[in-house]
């Protein structure tokens, strides 16, 4: 049986220590597209899709597909709701400059 790679990410994911180290490697990146389609693919691996999520953490289904598409320009209350929703928080450092 072979298995295709979406698949293999997906399980991945569904480690709460890859989904944290996965979308911090996304923040280092600074691109907010780049964070949103990591906190999808978490969403999708870990909480039964967008629909899943958005029952979690009382937000809207189709505002939780906007705010999660390449466009999304979520508020922070908002994201911090999603974080939540995925057994996650947002932790800030010191940058090295």
């Amino acid at each position: 049986m072979t298995r295709n790679v979406r698949q293999t990410h997906n399980e991945q994911l569904r480690d709460a220590e890859v989904a944290a180290e996965y979308l911090s490697e996304a923040l280092e990146d600074g691109d907010t597209a780049t964070v949103l389609m990591a906190l999808r693919n978490i969403t999708e691996a870990q909480a039964d899709g967008v629909a899943g999520l958005a029952a979690r953490t009382h937000l809207g289904r189709e505002s939780m597909y906007k705010m999660l598409s390449r466009r999304g320009n979520p508020k922070l209350s908002t994201l911090t709701k999603v974080l939540q929703g995925l057994g996650l928080k947002l932790k800030v450092e010191r940058a090295n400059l």
